[in-house]
């Protein structure tokens, strides 16, 4: 069995590649959403953050453009990681969650045609 190093990465480079602010990084660490360790070198105030932390920004984002509020997705993240917890029922709130995206989804594809529609008839009076 071969272990991986743990792989850290500054804040600055979590900006670069993950496409959020420091200061949406720092939020979502304050919510406990993602964590990171002080740096090793003590003449500096440095956060190390794992490499992890761009996975769980992208689903961060993810689940924010699907409609999720940040208390809803940490209560989701909570659950998961602790799934004997008994303070959240996932499966009425994931239940309710698909519902709202899929009706989301209906009327986003109802506009689309509308839109396509439009398009075509502006095609059709410019010909």
């Amino acid at each position: 069995m071969v272990l991986k190093k743990a792989i850290f990465v500054r804040i600055g480079e979590v900006v670069k590649k993950a496409g959020v602010g420091p200061d949406t990084i720092r939020f979502y660490e304050r919510q406990g959403l993602i964590q990171s360790l002080p740096s090793k070198d003590k003449t500096n105030t440095y956060r190390n953050y794992p490499e992890e932390t761009l996975q769980r920004i992208a689903m961060i984002k993810q689940a924010q453009h699907a409609g999720f509020s940040i208390a809803e997705f940490s209560a989701l993240i909570e659950t998961i990681e602790n799934p004997s917890a008994d303070f959240f029922d996932a499966d009425i709130f994931l239940q309710k969650k698909i519902d709202e995206i899929e009706e989301r989804m209906r009327h986003a594809r109802k506009f689309l045609k509308t839109l396509r529609a439009t398009k075509n008839a502006l095609s059709l009076t410019r010909s």
